[in-house]
């Protein structure tokens, strides 16, 4: 396994190297990572400061280590954070982030480049995000005795770590010093396993969003867009997404305001969104105080506001559940809306526990969307009662982060 697993990193970045010419997500990760080690050796000329290392894959595993990473940094003000990304859609987006003192792309996992990076940043504690196993980081850190923790961590049963031919990753997990699962069957899992250095903390995501709603602030041009209406916000949609949407947004339109903030946001994807919604949409880009009341659909053509538009919502959808899964439903549920989606949600658990409780509807279709809708929009003590459960739930799962940032107080002798 261990040969397949070196193989496997060797192809992968054979194959990064021939996609780039025609993949803007191949060349930015290659881009990302020239000339890497002599960038990170400069950064970290003359830092004396001790550092903690965090590492996400992604965005999203970005936002849900942001609580912690926030949280540390007010906490250890002596220290220096250093914040990785695998993904250029994390790297991209988040490069500038204020919290973290230094921003790199993880180097690809092989021996050398492990031993090396470890070298130069010297971290004193390392906290990987979610999903993130890489064999020869956490080999190099274990050696050298510094403490690796994993946060909001989530297994399922299919899983190669509980496979019979899964030992050589079930010993990347023996690795950590601690592993917080999101919820009771990860821990069961792991524990099948005879990983035992491992606790039920719960999803960090829920105190982010909870973090966020209490400090967004109003966009003006969204009041004048809205004004007193019944708004149903669509939130990371894809093409796929717009297609079991459009009924209902040409049934609805007149009357309630719909804002479409699509997960990709590329002028030829905007330019064909606008040209399907056809009459009444308009770009925020475009728009102004005195043309968007008169539109019944906002496109938002920019990044970093959909958590904000959230709060003015009645109603929510969540993109990418007809595609490879379910965005962020979080963001949309601290404001207590009704949510549906697509039904590729099985693997997020809030998502899972939000269907159960009847806040959110999962649908295959355009007739489904249509037939979910209308129960709710013409119920308002139902949707009422969707609000006050949803809102509880969340509050109920807040927490992860006081737990985890208890334990690095110990690990870290405060």
């Amino acid at each position: 396994m261990k040969l397949l697993y070196d193989i496997g990193l060797k192809a992968y970045n054979g194959l990064l190297t021939v996609a780039a010419p025609f993949n803007q997500k191949a060349k930015l990760m290659l881009q990302g990572r020239e000339n890497q080690f002599e960038k990170l050796q400069q950064a970290f000329v003359g830092n004396t400061a001790p550092v903690v290392w965090f590492h996400c894959a992604s965005l999203g595993e970005f936002e849900q280590g942001r609580p912690v990473i926030e949280a540390f940094k007010a906490e250890f003000t002596e220290y220096k954070v250093l914040l990785t990304f695998f993904s250029p859609s994390g790297y991209e987006v988040r490069k500038n982030y204020s919290g973290a003192d230094f921003i790199f792309y993880l180097p690809l996992d092989s021996a050398a480049n492990a031993r090396k990076f470890i070298s130069i940043v010297q971290p004193k504690l390392a906290v990987f995000v979610k999903y993130e196993f890489w064999h020869y980081y956490l080999q190099e850190l274990e050696q050298r005795h510094i403490p690796i923790l994993s946060i909001s961590a989530i297994f399922r049963e299919e899983q190669v770590f509980f496979k019979p031919y899964g030992e050589f990753n079930r010993n990347m997990l023996r690795r950590f010093t601690h592993i917080y699962t999101q919820n009771q069957t990860s821990l069961e899992l792991l524990q099948t396993i005879g990983i035992t250095q491992a606790t039920i903390a719960g999803d960090t995501r829920f105190d982010r969003v909870l973090q966020t709603a209490a400090t967004i602030k109003p966009i003006p041009l969204v009041d004048a867009f809205t004004r007193g209406s019944e708004v149903f916000m669509v939130g990371s949609s894809w093409p796929a997404d717009i297609e079991v949407l459009l009924p209902l947004i040409r049934k609805h339109k007149p009357t309630i305001k719909f804002i479409i903030a699509p997960h990709e946001i590329h002028e030829n994807g905007i330019a064909t969104l606008m040209q399907t919604i056809g009459e009444g949409a308009v770009r925020f880009s475009q728009a102004d105080a005195t043309n968007i009341a008169n539109n019944s659909v906002l496109v938002i053509d920019n990044i970093g506001m959909l958590s904000a538009l959230y709060s003015y919502g009645t109603y929510a959808y969540i993109g990418g559940a007809f595609g490879k899964g379910l965005h962020n439903t979080l963001e949309a549920a601290v404001f207590g809306l009704p949510l549906f989606f697509g039904p590729k949600y099985g693997k997020f658990q809030e998502a899972v526990d939000l269907v159960k409780l009847g806040c959110a509807f999962p649908v295959n279709n355009s007739d489904e969307l249509l037939a979910a809708f209308e129960k709710v929009h013409t119920t308002p003590r139902a949707r009422q009662t969707i609000t006050d459960t949803e809102k509880q739930y969340v509050q109920e799962q807040a927490g992860a982060t006081t737990q985890i940032m208890a334990d690095i107080q110990r690990l870290l002798k405060r």
